[in-house]
């Protein structure tokens, strides 16, 4: 009988997507959690298997997170434009700072999953290029501290990456684009084209 699937395991899911940007950083969370690397591709795999399986989409992205992580931490409403939506939100272990924050419209429908800060802690000083440390800020904290910044496709569908200019240390401006997975930023691999 398989073990089930909890807090612990997601927390692998989203390690495993990460694990291509920053190995060692994965390898040391993985240590911190006491967790193997195939524990991680096992978790992600019985992730993958829960998401496309017809069961799993009958209940919806929603239901498959709060079968996974228990009742939200906090659910609120919240309004933009002409919508209406659901946040909520739990708490990652690995990132106390952080909460796993899911977007839901009318009937559960999830409009966006990812990492933000948690209320009451302290966001990261966000002045210049060399400020953006992988795993420090998240796509809201970055585009709020260099806007006008510009949402772009990312790789895969737990990917963004945002186009924004910010100073480097000397002043000089530089245009840049941020790669985030789940939210969290893993790195400044170019320039804007």
């Amino acid at each position: 009988m398989e073990a089930p699937f909890g807090p612990l395991q997601f927390q692998l899911v989203l390690l495993r997507r990460m694990a291509d940007f920053h190995a060692p950083r994965v390898d040391a969370a993985l240590r911190e959690l006491g967790v193997t690397h195939a524990a991680m591709r096992e978790a992600n795999k019985r992730w993958q298997a829960m998401v496309r399986s017809p069961r799993g989409r009958g209940r919806g992205a929603l239901g498959r997170y709060r079968s996974v992580l228990g009742e939200p931490e906090s659910t609120v409403r919240r309004r933009v434009g002409d919508l209406d939506s659901e946040v909520h939100t739990w708490p990652v272990p690995l990132w106390p700072d952080l909460r796993f924050e899911v977007v839901a419209g009318r009937g559960g429908a999830v409009w966006n999953e990812w990492l933000v800060r948690a209320p009451g802690a302290p966001p990261p000083e966000l002045r210049t290029v060399e400020d953006l440390v992988p795993w420090s800020c998240t796509v809201e904290e970055v585009a709020r501290a260099f806007a006008p910044a510009r949402p772009m496709e990312g790789s895969a569908p737990t990917r963004w990456r945002l186009a924004f200019t910010a100073p480097d240390r000397e002043g000089e401006r530089r245009d840049v684009v941020a790669e985030f997975t789940w939210g969290l930023l893993q790195r400044l691999p170019s320039h804007v084209p």
